[in-house]
């Protein structure tokens, strides 16, 4: 189960994430689960999962910034010692790597959200689904699905 993830570049300026934030909250897109990471170029990349992927795009043009969609997968896992490890353990002698990962805050404090950009996403599923790893869909998430 893919889901859909905006990835923004934005430069390392006061104000600057809060432009974008403000842009998508006033035109009704509710962030879903979010990070940003700096670089060694005074930018960063935020990367969101939004409501609504379409309008969130439409918002990010009219800004005229940069963006693209990435396949990402989120999966739930015991908020408890070692079950990451064990999640990533399903990888090893693979040739599918964590480009990189983040987690979703929320209230339940028995599980964990993991969101992952693996290498090769559609081997990634299958070795998740295979090993019973409970995958979240965009339902699970709130998220719009353009079925058109």
């Amino acid at each position: 189960m893919k889901l859909q993830q905006l990835s923004i570049p934005l430069e390392n300026s006061p104000g600057r994430l809060h432009d974008v934030a403000r842009a998508l909250g006033d035109a009704g897109i509710n962030l879903r689960a979010h990070c940003i990471c700096d670089s060694a170029h005074d930018f960063g990349v935020l990367r969101i999962l939004v409501s609504d992927l379409a309008a969130a795009r439409g918002v990010i043009m009219e800004k005229l910034i940069p963006a693209r969609v990435e396949d990402v997968v989120a999966v739930e896992i015991d908020d408890s010692p070692g079950s990451l490890a064990d999640l990533l353990g399903l990888f090893l002698g693979t040739r599918i790597n964590v480009e990189y990962m983040y987690a979703v805050a929320g209230a339940n404090l028995q599980k964990a959200v993991m969101v992952f950009r693996f290498s090769a996403i559609d081997q990634a599923i299958e070795t998740l689904k295979n090993n019973g790893a409970r995958l979240l869909d965009a339902e699970s998430f709130g998220i719009l699905v353009d079925r058109g």
